[in-house]
């Protein structure tokens, strides 16, 4: 249920980005912390749950519908079930998978193409367990690896929600894949090697914030679909320590100071997740769709705790290496080219503009073990998230068609090894291959690099 990326081999995961759920239900401190902004169809649906029968029956409807409404967003459910242009969660939308492309489902009331004759228990079955409505296997395009943590109440109510959203008659052919791929049974035996089904467990070591913020990123918030690399077999290895993503890599998201958000504050790390953007950072790509869609709808008291878990965890044993000499040619050559192409908006300093530009300064994103984020964007730009609080999503335009691998290659080394950066160099052969994989223009009237 969230955005347009991969879950391993077989499966879209959704990006990056971490939070959901109402820990206790009847939490009326959280309730007042969530952006009150309820869509007509959930307004229309509460006003007719509110006249009830006299015993109360109402006011639970309602209740379940708000909460729902609220777990969805945190799930991102949108994104994937929404095709481009389609109605929401009327399904239709390709989700590109290394073995071939699943179509997402029509999760509707609509009873003839939806989930309009889904009993609660089936729903939790398809979410929880990845098994449909008559027990066919499903992908982990849906993430049930993650969802199996989500708590059954919790998913009643995302189904009690989408009870109420605008049924549409949309037949989707999930299943596209090729052969074998196609045929569903291959799940048992992935699901026998990587599907564990235990429900989430408190530590009681911890606190209850701790806990809190283990549920979401573990749950439904489902970070490590993104955040953690695969095996060959699209089995998960080192837990949230980033991983390559369709072109992208999403970076770890652990308390590694180097690459992780170790140097990053709880209050920076939920001003992001919210806004979309801090001192530090600001989103683009699909996490920007993840702010925009879902995490900017998170109360602070959920995106504190999803803080608070991931800053606890170690991480990798990634370090930083000896930074190049400014004096090294290729740093020479990169410090011309950024204060000519990039210093007026990221600034001589490299801080940038504060929930606009981000800051290249002392950045762990900016000195990741994969350039591929920096060589996109340059290569094809970027845009912001679009928030309530951050409605502008200021962009970033491309260059592909202003500078030569060879200069592309100097400004990433440089920025990587600059204002207290340190990693490996970045070469013209990596720029030339990304620019082809982006179908990026060549640059005007330069030779490129052989």
């Amino acid at each position: 249920m969230r955005t347009r990326t991969l879950i391993g081999s077989l499966s879209a995961v959704l990006l990056a980005g971490a939070a959901f759920l109402a820990w206790d239900h009847t939490d009326e401190a959280h309730a007042q912390d969530k952006p009150q902004n309820t869509p007509a169809h959930v307004a229309a649906a509460l006003s007719a749950s509110h006249s009830g029968n006299g015993n109360g029956n109402g006011d639970a409807a309602q209740d379940a519908v708000r909460r729902g409404l609220y777990l969805a967003r945190a799930g991102d459910c949108i994104a994937c079930h929404t095709a481009e242009g389609g109605k929401p969660f009327a399904g239709g939308l390709p989700l590109q998978t290394p073995f071939g492309k699943i179509v997402a489902s029509n999760i509707t009331p609509d009873r003839q193409t939806g989930i309009g004759t889904w009993t609660d228990a089936e729903f939790i079955r398809a979410v929880k367990e990845g098994r449909g409505k008559h027990g066919e296997f499903l992908y982990p395009a849906m993430p049930y690896t993650a969802y199996a943590k989500v708590s059954d109440q919790d998913l009643r109510d995302i189904k009690a929600y989408l009870d109420t959203v605008p049924a549409v008659n949309n037949k989707v052919e999930a299943n596209q894949l090729p052969f074998p791929f196609n045929i569903r049974m291959l799940m048992f035996g992935w699901n026998l090697l990587f599907f564990d089904n235990t429900p989430f467990r408190n530590d009681d070591r911890q606190s209850v914030e701790w806990n809190r913020g283990a549920y979401l990123v573990e749950g439904l918030g489902h970070c490590a679909s993104c955040h953690t690399a695969k095996n060959f077999l699209g089995g998960d290895k080192a837990a949230l320590q980033g991983g390559a993503l369709q072109g992208w890599y999403a970076p770890e998201i652990t308390g590694n100071a180097y690459t992780g958000l170790g140097k990053w504050s709880t209050d920076e790390i939920v001003e992001y997740l919210h806004t979309g953007g801090n001192n530090r950072s600001v989103a683009s790509g699909p996490m920007a769709e993840a702010v925009t869609n879902s995490l900017q709808h998170m109360s602070p008291a959920d995106l504190r705790a999803v803080a608070v878990y991931l800053k606890s965890l170690p991480g990798s044993d990634r370090k930083a290496p000896a930074a190049l000499a400014a004096s090294d040619a290729t740093m020479t050559l990169g410090h011309a080219l950024f204060m000519a192409n990039c210093a007026a908006c990221h600034r001589s300093s490299g801080q940038g503009v504060t929930g606009m530009v981000s800051s290249l300064a002392d950045s762990a994103g900016a000195r990741a073990p994969d350039p591929a984020n920096m060589l996109r964007t340059i290569l094809i730009g970027s845009r912001g998230a679009v928030t309530q609080s951050n409605p502008t999503g200021a962009a970033m335009p491309n260059f592909s068609w202003k500078l030569s691998d060879g200069d592309i290659a100097a400004i990433s080394t440089y920025v990587r090894n600059s204002w207290g950066n340190a990693a490996p160099a970045v070469s013209a052969d990596d720029v030339k291959k990304a620019r082809g994989s982006l179908g990026a223009q060549m640059a005007i009237g330069v030779a490129q690099s052989q």
